[in-house]
């Protein structure tokens, strides 16, 4: 037990002990023996403990063990164990008391994760949260406030009543004129707010979330129930440190961000050093001045907010009209924003932002109606996933638009050519069926092309661009020239060997060709446009294909060969038969437009590279 280690033969025997010192148990027991330890000269070798709430974390340095792992690793060693004094049973009964979760049947804890691992930590102390609130029964509150950054309960204890209030230590602390310390109750000196202070900066240095609990004895129920009659003349009863784990994939989301010109922005209701300290291993922040308080905030005037904005990238113990603040200073920078939160506090910061992001486990009903997006995982690194499938979603977009305005353009361009020449290239039905079967099914296909390499190491486009910028006008014009020009040589072409003489004037032959070598061009055509920019070779080469795509490409295929061969649609079409040479000449032409649009392709990505590094 602590109060027998404090004999003095005991602390000499662990200091002239040359077997390894083990630690049973966690909290301020485990506290109290390492800094003894500490000032003696001597150290401890690993801990472990029991429960499997905390195996696997870290504690003053050391990985909390099994004592399987602890026989494992030592034949012979010294066990210390480190039990719960009085004061921390008491921390640890105000800490589950002074919340809204519970234990179910099945002895899972229900409610906010926070509150949760309070709770968890008493049932390590063997304090039942449930057993604890029928022996002593909540019969009023103050509920948890934003502003006040505190709740308080009262409750019925043993014909009296007593009053627990937990909240952020700065706060807590300024309502508290005594201390429990050592099983006894007195007044509060400046000596302990400064000790609870720089122990809250050590856990928050530590990525922390440290809350403060206090205590008040009442001897009736107050008949004034406000937090302000409530919270005061407090007790102060210690500090509790909980980690919430940073998941595995979200130091990768931050920094797929930053390379797609993304910036993340932490906003947070935690302390400033615990804040920064989970910023800056994530990578948000590489300097502890790039974050700011609440506090802070409200010395800023709004003209010089809106300049400094971009100085900032994490937020610290802000309030919800701070959230709507930062929001729009970015908006007034131009900036598209993206706001996500669970709580009621972050709704209207949610609803200011272009796109509001709900939480869809722990978010608030009020939350989620103002969003525009809710995740079902509560999971940041699923905003970045749809950033990602939203931009491969507008990339498609116009892939299908290029593919068909390109298409559409040399069917207008022939018609046009055409005419001024005096010739029928095509007929209104064989355009009907251009439109309707050779280029919708690609078209459609190009929906479902998946993202390309580069998606997300390119800078956001600016919302003010339109669908033709980027240079998709351009593009839409030399393609469309270019099936324009085939379409015109096969017509030639099929006259000449029809007729062998190379002359302007209506032909069956050539006009049964130019369709074939149209319809078959824009069928090549789409396997252009899987990439605006990138060679859609090499990327069939590297093993990225569209199955969807190269199926719609193939019936196209098989539906425009069927409509000439099969007597009586070839009769409804006015086409003339045309032998395998002739099918041969006119797959070869079409099939031009994939090496001349990849010349064009590759000139493009040399001047784009060649400004780049201008």
């Amino acid at each position: 037990m602590i109060e027998k280690i404090h004999e003095k033969n005991v602390w000499d025997s662990l200091k002239e002990t040359d077997l390894p010192i083990v630690i049973y148990g966690m909290g301020n027991g485990a506290d109290m023996i390492i800094e003894k330890l500490q000032s003696i000269g001597a150290d401890f070798a690993d801990i472990f403990a029991s429960d499997e709430f905390v195996r696997g974390h870290s504690f003053h340095g050391k990985r909390v063990l099994k004592y399987s792992e602890v026989q494992e690793k030592y034949s012979d060693f010294v066990i210390v164990m480190a039990f719960a004094v009085h004061d921390e049973k008491m921390l640890a009964t105000g800490m589950a008391l002074c919340t809204d979760v519970n234990i179910d049947e099945n002895k899972e804890i229900i409610g906010e994760p926070t509150e949760a691992a309070l709770v968890a930590y008493a049932l390590t102390l063997d304090l039942n949260k449930n057993d604890l609130s029928k022996n002593e029964p909540r019969v009023a509150e103050a509920p948890f406030d934003s502003m006040r950054k505190m709740m308080s309960t009262v409750h019925s204890k043993d014909g009296a009543y007593i009053q627990y209030t937990k909240g952020a230590p700065d706060e807590v602390l300024k309502c508290c004129t005594k201390i429990l310390k050592d099983g006894k109750v007195r007044d509060i000196t400046e000596a302990d707010r400064t000790e609870i202070l720089k122990k809250n900066k050590e856990y928050a240095d530590r990525a922390l979330r440290v809350l403060a609990c206090s205590f008040k004895e009442l001897s009736e129920i107050p008949a004034d129930q406000s937090p302000e009659a409530l919270e005061k003349d407090l007790v102060f009863c210690g500090l509790v440190g909980m980690i919430d784990p940073v998941r595995p994939e979200v130091k990768a989301a931050i920094e797929e961000c930053r390379t797609a010109g993304i910036r993340p922005i932490m906003i947070t209701g935690d302390h400033k050093d615990t804040a920064t300290a989970i910023a800056m291993e994530l990578g948000i922040i590489d300097n502890p001045d790039a974050a700011i308080t609440g506090a802070q905030l409200n010395e800023i005037s709004d003209e010089d907010f809106e300049k400094d904005v971009e100085k900032y990238s994490v937020y610290a113990r802000v309030q919800p009209e701070h959230k709507v603040r930062i929001v729009n200073a970015w908006k007034k920078r131009g900036m598209i924003t993206a706001m996500t939160g669970d709580g009621v506090n972050d709704a209207p910061s949610i609803k200011s932002a272009d796109i509001g992001v709900g939480m869809g486990i722990t978010g608030t009903d009020v939350t989620k109606n103002v969003a525009d997006m809710v995740l079902a995982d509560d999971n940041f690194a699923t905003i970045v996933s749809a950033v990602e499938e939203g931009r491969r979603i507008y990339d498609n977009i116009r892939k299908s638009i290029q593919f068909l305005l390109a298409s559409n353009l040399s069917e207008v361009l022939s018609i046009f050519f055409a005419n001024l020449l005096g010739f029928t290239i095509l007929k209104p039905v064989h355009l009907l069926w251009i439109n309707l079967v050779t280029d919708c099914f690609p078209a459609l296909a190009l929906a479902m092309e998946k993202g390309e390499k580069n998606i997300m190491s390119r800078p956001p486009r600016n919302s003010k661009d339109g669908i033709f910028s980027g240079g998709v006008g351009f593009d839409i014009f030399y393609q469309g020239l270019f099936v324009t020009g085939l379409t015109l040589a096969a017509y030639f072409i099929g006259h000449y060997i029809e007729a062998g003489v190379w002359e302007i004037t209506n032909s069956p032959d050539g006009m049964t060709m130019a369709f074939l070598t149209m319809s078959m061009c824009e069928i090549f055509h789409s396997l252009n446009m899987r990439s605006q920019r990138g060679s859609t070779v090499a990327m069939t080469f590297r093993g990225s294909h569209n199955m969807y795509l190269f199926g719609s490409c193939l019936l196209s295929l098989l539906m425009t060969t069927v409509v000439i061969y099969v007597p009586f649609l070839a009769n409804a079409f006015d086409f003339q038969t045309i032998d395998l040479m002739e099918y041969a000449v006119a797959l070869a032409l079409a099939f031009a437009i994939i090496p001349l649009v990849e010349i064009v392709k590759a000139i493009e990505r040399a001047v784009d590279k060649r400004k780049a590094k201008k």
